[in-house]
């Protein structure tokens, strides 16, 4: 198949082209060990200039959004001239999902969207009639391809959507795991200048109030004084009440280049992914779920959406969220007696890729 992406460049705090990282790049890239053509258009939201590269086995161009958003759609159209694509499949927020139905309704070429997340849930859903023309697109749609069960069940409740959908969570590459696992914890911990001798309990990714992290932070106030020498442990972004509440002994990391994460997984003795019940929350597929996973990692995360029903069946992994109390007694019993998380949740990117090369064939089939 010859497939066009349509993106946005910036999201989940990296940049798709910079750090090559997530579920945008791992997923063409996929396609594309597969034997596919994939070329991609990328809208940068921020001020970066036209860049065109390989990477990965794709063409990625990328242009800049403003101050003239029209000017992704043109490079879309006329990366799409040239490329002669078969199908689009089109990620990351309303204005990419709207641009990719856009498109090949012109060019009259099947369509696949992706949900990584409630886009709904963006704030640039709040401008007047975007949430109208999000769940037009989503109708129109030959298939979706949908990060969790949970938000597919939303999608049905707010209106129509196709009946071929696929739930691609997120993965694993596998060089994050073998990267992982190829350090001890006390290598690990000396790469990143930690202490040895102490229990270590912490988190990575956005250190938001949005997503719960106080419930690590006062949870950590709770134990302390029960463990002796244990110390939190973050690294990411963050704002600055935030900041002025960590702890005066935390572990600070700041923002960890993505290429280290494994050893900071690798120094943990228990990690935490903090999440909110909210439409972001319920959602959501955390990818830090899945790389502890790999790393072979005890964790406690908050139980809300798809992460409460991945590890329903165990509990000693789970905490209510907003609750640091119960958060307490779960770091407390995994330091204790640690217990790991299914090694299935570790799925890789290769084998994501299989499924979404399956939604594209079929969807590309229907369509003819």
């Amino acid at each position: 198949m010859r497939v066009l992406v349509l993106c946005k460049r910036q999201y989940t705090h990296q940049d798709l082209l910079d750090h090559r990282y997530g579920r945008l790049f791992e997923l063409p890239a996929a396609l594309a060990a597969r034997g596919h053509e994939v070329q991609a258009a990328v809208s940068s939201y921020r001020p970066r200039g036209a860049q065109t590269c390989h990477l990965g086995g794709v063409l990625w161009e990328s242009v800049d959004a403003w101050p003239q958003p029209w000017a992704c759609y043109r490079q879309a159209q006329a990366i799409a001239a040239r490329f002669r694509p078969e199908i689009i499949w089109a990620s990351a927020d309303v204005l990419q999902l709207a641009a990719g139905a856009r498109l090949a309704r012109q060019l009259g070429l099947p369509l696949v969207l992706d949900l990584y997340d409630d886009y709904e849930a963006f704030g640039l859903t709040r401008l007047p009639g975007l949430r109208r023309v999000l769940r037009r697109a989503c109708a129109q749609a030959d298939a979706l391809s949908v990060v969790s069960h949970s938000l597919v069940g939303t999608l049905r409740q707010r209106g129509e959507i196709p009946d071929r959908v696929a739930v691609i969570g997120n993965g694993v590459a596998p060089a994050f795991a073998q990267s992982a696992m190829s350090s001890t914890q006390p290598a690990a911990r000396l790469a990143l200048g930690l202490p040895l001798a102490v229990p270590l309990v912490g988190s990575a990714g956005a250190l938001d109030a949005t997503r719960g992290i106080q419930d690590l932070l006062e949870a950590y106030y709770l134990l302390a004084p029960s463990v002796p020498g244990l110390r939190l442990v973050v690294a990411g972004p963050r704002s600055s009440a935030v900041q002025r509440a960590l702890p005066g002994n935390v572990l600070d990391l700041g923002i960890l280049p993505y290429e280290r994460m494994p050893l900071l997984l690798r120094s943990l003795d228990v990690g935490v992914i903090c999440n909110r019940d909210s439409p972001f929350g319920r959602a959501c597929f955390p990818q830090k779920l899945g790389e502890m996973v790999a790393c072979g990692l005890p964790l406690v995360a908050a139980a809300v959406g798809e992460v409460a029903a991945l590890l329903a069946a165990q509990p000693a992994c789970l905490y209510p969220p907003g609750d640091p109390h119960q958060l307490a007694e779960r770091l407390a019993d995994q330091l204790r007696a640690p217990q790991l998380a299914s090694p299935t949740l570790g799925v890789t990117w290769d084998a994501l890729g299989l499924r979404l090369e399956s939604l594209l064939v079929a969807a590309l089939a229907q369509h003819h």
